[in-house]
C-alpha cells in the first residue's frame, strides 16, 4: 500500500512545487494591492495600465523582431552545419564540431563580455545588428545539435533512390530531404526562437539605445518597483503559451 501511495505523493509535491508560484503570480495580477503581500480585492487595473504602457509593447516588438531574424538565420546556418558534420569526416570537421559545441558550454556572461569587446574593437554601434549577431552566435549551436540528432537516423538510401529515378539535387532536397527533416528543423527553430526571446545576460551587454528587449525592460521594472505590471504581463504571456501549445496539439491530432 505504501509503495503505491508514495509515487503519487511525490508527484503531487513536485507539481505543487513547480506550479504554485505560477498560480500565485496569476492571482496577484488581479490583486488590488500594489506589493501582493496581502489580498486587496479583485481588480483589472493592472491590465489597463499594462495596455497603456507603450514602452513595454515597444520592448516586446523589439524582442519579437530580433527573435524572428535570429531564428531565420540560425535555422539556415544550423541546418547546413549539421549536414556538413554528418556527411563529412576529417580533422577540420573536428574543429568545426568544437566551434559549434563551444557556445553550449561557455558561460553566458563570458560570451556577453567577449562579444561586447569584439564589437567595440570593430567599432560597431550597439543596436539591432549586434543583438542579432550575438543571438545567432549561440542559437545556431542549438539548431545544429537538434538537426544533427535527426540526421543520426536519416536513411540516405532514400536520397540515392531518388537520384536513381532521375531527380536532381534541388528536387531531391525539396521532395525527400526537407520533408523528412522538417520535424527536426522545426524543433531547432522553435528552440532558437525561445532562447532568443528569453535571453537576458548576453543581450544586456550588446544592446544599445532604443533596442531594449522585453527581458531588459522587465529587469528595469523590477528595479524600479512595478511588480503588478510584471504579473499582468507574465499572465498574458502564459496564456498565449498555453493557447499555442493547445492549438499545436489539436493540429497534430487532426493530422493523425
Amino acid at each position: 500500500m505504501k509503495r503505491s501511495i508514495t509515487p503519487v505523493v511525490v508527484t503531487t509535491l513536485v507539481l505543487v512545487f513547480f506550479y504554485l508560484p505560477v498560480a500565485v503570480l496569476v492571482l496577484n495580477s488581479f490583486n488590488a494591492s500594489r506589493f501582493g503581500g496581502e489580498w486587496g480585492g479583485f481588480t483589472l487595473d493592472w491590465y489597463r495600465r499594462l495596455w497603456r504602457a507603450r514602452e513595454i509593447w515597444q520592448a516586446l516588438g523589439n524582442t519579437l523582431l530580433i527573435a524572428t531574424v535570429s531564428t531565420a538565420i540560425s535555422t539556415v546556418l544550423g541546418t547546413t552545419a549539421a549536414f556538413a558534420l554528418d556527411r563529412y569526416r576529417s580533422r577540420l570537421q573536428d574543429v568545426h564540431y568544437l566551434l559549434v559545441y563551444a557556445p553550449l558550454v561557455v558561460p553566458e556572461i563570458l560570451m556577453g563580455m567577449s562579444l561586447l569587446l569584439f564589437f567595440v574593437a570593430l567599432r560597431l554601434q550597439l543596436g539591432y545588428l549586434t543583438i542579432v549577431v550575438s543571438h545567432v552566435t549561440f542559437c545556431v549551436s542549438y539548431v545544429t545539435m537538434v538537426v544533427l540528432g535527426r540526421l543520426q537516423d536519416f536513411d540516405w538510401g532514400l536520397v540515392e533512390a531518388a537520384q536513381d529515378l532521375g531527380a536532381g539535387a534541388w528536387t531531391t532536397a525539396r521532395r525527400v530531404v526537407l520533408p523528412l527533416l522538417a520535424p527536426g528543423i522545426a524543433s531547432g527553430a522553435l528552440l532558437a526562437f525561445t532562447l532568443s526571446v528569453d535571453d537576458f545576460v548576453i543581450t544586456f551587454f550588446v544592446a544599445g539605445p532604443g533596442t531594449t528587449t522585453l527581458p531588459l525592460r522587465i529587469y528595469s521594472m523590477i528595479k524600479h518597483g512595478s511588480p503588478p505590471l510584471i504579473n499582468a504581463l507574465s499572465t498574458l504571456l502564459l496564456a498565449l503559451t498555453v493557447a499555442t501549445v493547445w492549438l499545436s496539439q489539436r493540429l497534430i491530432k487532426e493530422k493523425t
